[in-house]
């Protein structure tokens, strides 16, 4: 059994109950514990951005496809977002700013894709 109480609030008390080899030292336990927050975010941003709790199936292959899916889609524009993370950085730095970036932008919490869209062209008539 662990017992981890707030640093903000020393009332507040969580209690897990915690299956681990002997020998475990409590703070391993106590970092393990407080990685549950790290995990809860992820799927929470996972069903904001990818539709995680968007599924409508009745069969387990299906809900399975369906969640690997969706965790491989959070798992890439995770990985996009860190790499314009980087290349911001990196362009701060330069004096040209990089010329390609990735089409997928983040804002308010959410992805969107913005691609470039060519004006219209008018094709002249052949019977001007």
């Amino acid at each position: 059994m662990l017992a981890r109480r707030s640093l903000s609030d020393p009332g507040q008390i969580a209690y897990y109950l915690a299956h681990a080899p002997v020998g475990t030292e409590i703070d391993e336990l106590a970092r393990i514990a407080g990685s549950r927050w790290a995990i809860q975010e992820c799927f929470q941003a996972a069903k904001n951005e990818c539709g995680l709790d968007e599924y409508e199936v009745r069969r387990y292959p299906d809900w399975y496809r369906h969640i690997t899916l969706a965790m491989l889609a959070h798992a890439v524009l995770t990985a996009l977002a860190a790499q314009v993370t980087v290349e911001a950085v990196k362009g701060a730095a330069e004096t040209d700013q990089p010329s390609s970036r990735s089409p997928w932008q983040r804002s308010a919490g959410s992805w969107t894709l913005s691609c470039l869209i060519p004006e219209p062209t008018t094709i002249p008539s052949p019977t001007h």
